[in-house]
């Protein structure tokens, strides 16, 4: 089975801050880390979008979107509600759960590879598409919070001009949307190539600095995920469980190959860890990232690659065929 080490750098920072040692990574390259990232994930989602023509695609993609778009809007209420989470909390973990991992996806394509599974290149496009919306959606749901806590209650005490500006000019969308129309406009005019070894070859490595401050946040927040560890836990293998046979469903509504179906579940059941906490730890950055990168990184991604994406396998073959 394909493993990523990366992984094993939010180890290291999670054992150093355990161990209250003094690594400390400088709040001004955390910040050159997050925007490094953000930029990196746009332009390569946009490079991807310009290789297939899109108005093909447009009918599906949309659906596929709109239908990822319960993950996190079921999610939300089970974490606020069930499991009593704080709002930001909540909507934190819901955009992670409604986001995807690039690394779960390829483990994937690996896997029905190993099995001679045909897939189409363009499911690479569905990758781009729904990393997006989720992380939107969960700023707007830490908003919405934030609005409705001043005495008033339900959506008329939101100022929905002032909340839509707060979101979509935040720099962690900027840069993901920004990222992902210059992406486009490079790849369209064949000039990606000059900036492919800062933005793709240096990627991984930038990662696992990344990761490593995110262990260090997580270990110093621990406490609080003791505190709803056990829900946790239980949510971070339901929900992408649930959210694969969703998948499922859509895929097969839009009629879907066998590999695309599995794709299409394995995205939806994946839980973003790069992304995700880069765009809410700007945005919403009253949320412990120690539990939704304990949730999506700590359970779900391992529990995707070693026991998930076998059985998405085998939800599909007998949903939609061989």
């Amino acid at each position: 089975m394909t493993f990523d080490p990366i992984v094993l750098f939010f180890l290291l920072g999670v054992v150093s801050g355990l161990v209250k040692s003094d690594l400390k990574i400088p709040a001004a390259i955390y910040e050159a880390l997050s925007i490094y990232l953000l930029l990196a994930i746009g332009l390569k989602g946009g490079v991807e979008l310009a290789k297939y023509p899109l108005l093909d695609l447009a009918g599906d993609a949309m659906i596929a979107v709109a239908a990822a778009m319960a993950i996190p809007l079921v999610g939300y209420p089970v974490l606020r509600f069930v499991g009593r989470m704080a709002q930001p909390d909540a909507a934190s973990i819901a955009a992670h759960y409604g986001s995807v991992s690039v690394v779960t996806y390829s483990v994937a394509v690996a896997a029905i590879g190993q099995q001679a599974i045909d897939h189409d290149g363009y499911m690479a496009v569905f990758l781009a598409l729904l990393e997006f919306p989720a992380l939107l959606l969960g700023v707007v749901l830490a908003r919405l919070g934030d609005a409705t806590q001043n005495g008033k209650s339900g959506l008329a005490s939101v100022d929905w001009g002032r909340l839509l500006h707060e979101v979509l000019a935040g720099k962690s969308i900027v840069l993901l949307i920004g990222g992902l129309i210059i992406g486009y406009v490079a790849g369209r005019m064949d000039a990606y190539a000059p900036m492919a070894p800062l933005f793709r070859d240096l990627f991984k490595g930038v990662l696992a600095l990344f990761l490593l401050e995110m262990g260090l946040v997580a270990a110093s927040r621990v406490a609080a995920f003791r505190t709803y560890g056990a829900f946790l836990v239980v949510f971070a293998v339901v929900m992408p469980v649930a959210a694969a046979a969703w998948g499922l469903v859509v895929a097969q509504w839009l009629g879907f190959t066998l590999g695309n179906a599995i794709l299409l579940a394995t995205l939806f059941a994946s839980a973003s860890y790069i992304a995700a906490p880069a765009a809410m730890r700007i945005a919403v950055p009253q949320a412990n990232p120690a539990l939704s990168i304990g949730a999506s990184l700590g359970v779900t991604f391992p529990f995707n690659v070693f026991v998930g994406i076998p059985l998405y396998v085998w939800m599909a073959q007998r949903w939609i065929g061989h």
